[in-house]
């Protein structure tokens, strides 16, 4: 072996800064031609594969690495589903914020692992302001405990590790849930809680048999009658009630749910409140957020995602806990860890991982970069577009809106001379909406999602992009339209028999 090593990865400063520079300025390209590109290229699994080759075997001698980065870049930029795309309203994933895509490359560099702070003692305190400041922004005590982790699923599911040690009644992590002292745990929450609930009572051991899915009003908020009777009725069986899960913003149409009432709820029952704050969290921030939001203060733990209304990159989740020590007591094995005289921390002390990568930095950077004003700003655009969507919707014979709430609106295409709603209709219109779904979203024009309410397929928009404009909202309307008069006129034929028109 040479005195110096020349590793098969190693690259010189020389070609590093070259190769660097070109894909910076590719990416910065990119990202300003985006509203020029298809959504996405619409192709199937096997039209991907062929592209990437995905059948060859893993390469006996390495490949250059400009060539290599070159060709990726290719292969990324052209056969994407680009959620950066301003006609992206799909799903609530939000284009990552420029500084943050910086952010992603710093930090890959340094490489901190933040899982304790003797590795990582720069990146770990990072990670407390930013903890720190969101929970500024969700009107949260900042003096409660909390960490960046993957997203709103992890987020959430720590939020429930936390309650099951603090509101059990017995030690859960070494007795399990099944010793001599144990009750059968119980969670509530609404039947529009997103399905990170299922993974979670999985996992925590509770099962999914021990949710009690609350049902909702109207507006599709929990019920809170319901609530009561069965926590009640739990506890007189001999049952633990547990914990409480108010959602604000549900992932289908942006409802929250009665949030001061269930916070009183939890008071007066005894039972951990819990907030799904990972899409509509971080719209308490705004001078005229819902009034609902800010009952987040009350809560015992809320999850948020920064790479949903912060636009931070993925991933990005953040669970915040009032007492710290109650999240300390649901993962940690060590004494806190005093340096200097003073407590460091340990993020493998209040979650579940202990190797960590560096989430917090493309959100500490984002968020001072357009700081607070900045971030209203945004989020207040966002839901005024959302707003606009609907009364343009409103407005059109051939559309029929349903819900909107937050920066979320749900609406579908109805051909103008199906005005008799049976059952037959409404089968036909399903079928319609969802062939037309899937048409917006392999055209590359405009990428929407889907809802279903009461029985009925619509389509669903979610505007959480900064590069939104008020022109692609005007545009979804028509191309709705035009894509619905296509389709209905194509299947109305093979369906005559079953419909009635009026």
């Amino acid at each position: 072996m040479n005195e110096r090593r020349n590793a098969p990865l190693e690259l010189n400063s020389e070609d590093f800064r070259a190769i660097g520079h070109k894909l910076v300025d590719r990416v910065a390209e990119f990202l300003a031609t985006l509203s020029e590109r298809p959504v996405t290229p619409g192709e199937t699994p096997p039209e991907v594969r062929e592209v990437l080759g995905s059948s060859r075997a893993l390469p006996e001698n390495g490949t250059d690495a400009a060539r290599l980065l070159e060709h990726t870049t290719d292969l990324l930029f052209e056969h994407s589903l680009l959620n950066s795309h301003p006609r992206f309203m799909g799903y609530i994933t939000t284009p990552p914020a420029p500084i943050g895509i910086l952010g992603e490359f710093l930090a890959a560099a340094v490489n901190a692992n933040t899982g304790a702070w003797f590795l990582s003692p720069m990146a770990t305190e990072i990670e407390a302001q930013t903890v720190r400041w969101i929970a500024e922004l969700l009107n949260f005590p900042t003096e409660c405990g909390g960490l960046l982790v993957s997203g709103g699923n992890m987020a959430n599911m720590v939020g429930l590790f936390a309650a099951r040690q603090a509101k059990a009644g017995w030690d859960a992590r070494a007795t399990g849930l099944h010793g001599n002292e144990t009750r059968r745990l119980r969670i509530y929450c609404s039947k529009e809680t997103h399905t990170w609930m299922h993974k979670a009572a999985d996992l925590s051991g509770i099962g999914t048999d021990g949710i009690r899915w609350i049902a909702t009003d109207k507006d599709l908020r929990m019920n809170l009658d319901e609530l009561r009777k069965h926590v009640r009725a739990d506890r007189e069986a001999g049952d633990k009630p547990l914990m409480v899960v108010g959602t604000a913003g549900s992932v289908s149409t942006g409802a929250i749910d009665p949030l001061f009432e269930i916070a009183r709820i939890c008071r007066e029952e005894d039972v951990w409140f819990h907030v799904d704050g990972a899409y509509g969290g971080f719209a308490a921030m705004l001078p005229d957020a819902p009034s609902e939001l800010l009952a987040l203060s009350e809560a015992d733990s809320v999850a948020v995602d920064p790479h949903k209304w912060l636009y931070a990159p993925l991933e990005a989740g953040c669970i915040l806990v009032r007492d710290v020590e109650k999240l300390r007591a649901a993962f940690s094995y060590h004494p806190p860890y005093y340096n200097f005289g003073v407590e460091a921390i340990n993020y493998f002390d209040l979650g579940p991982q202990n190797s960590r990568g560096f989430r917090a930095l493309k959100v500490w950077l984002a968020l001072q970069q357009a700081g607070r004003k900045g971030y209203e700003e945004m989020l207040g655009d966002d839901i005024r577009l959302a707003k606009e969507l609907y009364t343009l919707v409103t407005k059109e014979k051939e559309l029929e809106a349903f819900t909107q709430s937050l920066s979320i609106t749900t609406f579908r295409y109805v051909p103008p001379d199906l005005k008799t709603r049976s059952s037959a209709v409404e089968t036909y219109l399903n079928q319609l909406n969802t062939e037309l779904l899937t048409r917006l979203q392999n055209g590359g024009e405009a990428f929407v999602s889907n809802a279903v309410l009461e029985g009925k397929f619509l389509l669903r928009t979610c505007v959480v992009n900064f590069r939104t404009s008020l022109t692609d909202i005007q545009a979804l309307p028509q191309l709705v339209i035009k894509l619905g008069r296509e389709l209905d006129k194509t299947m109305r034929s093979s369906m005559q028999e079953m419909i009635v028109v009026s």
